[in-house]
């Protein structure tokens, strides 16, 4: 069965795509926090939806988006030649049992981080 973006999902994914360029090297956001910067605050499945359908896209650093736990939730949508882990760490990012070491510490809020994105 071919899955089609409907347009209003793809707007979202491009406005996702826009703020998840903007974590910082060594820094990880959450689906969640994604989500309620973009007015969706229940929407962190649809985020979720959005770092899957991004793999194939350039700039697009979605291993810095794990769940709101700090959890690699993700991992397995990732390819094998790039695993999540993986590029987390090359950033300095301490992982132990899938989870983020110090999560709290190198959290960045979308919502206290960008003053203002033209969306």
């Amino acid at each position: 069965m071919d899955r089609k973006i409907s347009e209003k999902n793809k707007d979202f994914f491009e406005q996702v795509y826009q703020i998840v360029q903007l974590i910082p090297k060594g820094r990880v956001t959450s689906y969640g926090a994604i989500a309620n910067y973009l007015g969706a605050k229940s929407g962190a499945r649809m985020v979720g939806w959005a770092m899957n359908a991004s793999h194939q896209l350039p700039n697009v650093p979605a291993h810095r988006v794990v769940n709101r736990l700090g959890l690699l939730s993700g991992k397995a949508h990732f390819p094998d030649n790039r695993p999540m882990q993986e590029q987390l760490e090359a950033e300095g990012v301490l992982i132990k049992e899938d989870k983020v070491v110090d999560f709290e510490t190198i959290f960045w809020d979308p919502s206290k981080e960008i003053e203002d994105l033209s969306l």
